[in-house]
């Protein structure tokens, strides 16, 4: 790491400290958060220190390295679009062990990758919990900026949401219904098509 990358750390470290939440951060820990350090901090205060520092590889990088929830956090916004690619994508999901993490990569920056409806689709068909969490939202995401899928791909994502309609995992189940639901948000006709396809599961 470079001095003038580590001097960033230690900056953005410091902002951390002046907005720490210690009840939010308390609870976050109650609810399973395992990170190393957890300052609690809002997301809508970190979406703000993000922009402090524009889009920068090299820091997001340094950050995703840090098992910090806001460092970690911060990397989602950071890190270019452009400049990820699936090798990047597994080593950051392997480190992904929270559902906030996983929501808030595909929020923030998966779906802006050109690589988006792959990475999806390989994330929901997986045996791991957070993946396909990530892989739900990023679906949904996809289906809010307006982002249709081809026949095909519209009945792999049936089935496998609907595989996690019966799941034992309320979290997944969730993941799949909010997709669900944003993909009959894109009009009638998807709707249509989602009603028939999981009118046994009686969710629309």
């Amino acid at each position: 790491m470079t001095q003038e990358l580590n001097n960033k750390i230690k900056q953005i470290k410091q902002t951390f400290h002046l907005f720490m939440d210690g009840v939010a951060s308390h609870s976050m820990r109650q609810k399973g958060s395992d990170y190393k350090v957890n300052w609690g901090i809002p997301i809508t205060r970190l979406k703000e220190i993000a922009k402090e520092y524009g889009k920068d590889m090299s820091l997001a990088i340094a950050l995703w390295k840090e098992n910090t929830r806001e460092c970690k956090i911060l990397a989602t916004y950071i890190m270019p679009a452009e400049e990820v690619d699936n090798d990047l994508v597994e080593i950051w999901m392997s480190e992904v062990k929270t559902q906030e993490l996983a929501e808030l990569l595909a929020f923030n920056l998966l779906r802006h990758t050109t690589i988006a409806p792959t990475l999806a689709f390989r994330m929901i068909a997986t045996d791991n919990d957070y993946q396909q969490i990530c892989g739900y939202q990023l679906l949904a995401c996809l289906f809010a900026d307006r982002k249709e899928l081809n026949e095909r791909a519209i009945n792999e994502f049936f089935d496998q949401a609907k595989t996690a309609l019966e799941s034992s995992n309320i979290t997944i189940k969730h993941a799949a219904y909010n997709a669900i639901i944003k993909f009959c948000n894109l009009g009638d006709d998807f709707e249509k098509l989602a009603m028939q396809a999981f009118a046994a599961f009686n969710i629309l």
